[in-house]
């Protein structure tokens, strides 16, 4: 359970950034933000592995450039469902996705399975 409410924070992390530092993603109330990183979440958990297999071979034949067109459509999915978040265009969508996803990426450098912090000590005898 811990782990679910850390990475909803982080999630909750990178859209704010998002809409900070993107200009075409707006996003009003705390509450959006919360309901934005829970839905981002639960689309990223079940749409986003669907849509990945029915795009394989286009994902493929790009090197995986794809995926960051996948990335975008489900940010601009979340911010269809809410009315305080919007995101004004495709580059717009794909910006955010991208600090989205860099943000959740180096928050999961240090922050393990379970939720907590987390660092591995090798050591060498």
């Amino acid at each position: 359970m811990a782990g679910l409410v850390v990475r909803t924070l982080i999630t909750m992390l990178g859209l704010y950034l998002a809409s900070v530092l993107v200009s075409g993603v707006t996003i009003e109330g705390t509450g959006t933000l919360i309901l934005a990183a829970l839905l981002l979440g639960l689309v990223n958990g079940f749409v986003r592995p669907i849509a990945f297999v029915l795009t394989l071979p286009l994902t493929i034949v790009t090197l995986g450039l794809f995926l960051f067109v996948l990335n975008a459509a489900m940010f601009g999915l979340v911010a269809a469902i809410l009315d305080n978040f919007v995101v004004a265009g495709f580059w717009s969508a794909i910006f955010g996705a991208i600090i989205v996803s860099i943000t959740s990426t180096i928050a999961s450098w240090y922050i393990g399975p379970n939720g907590y912090y987390e660092v591995y000590v090798i050591r060498r005898d």
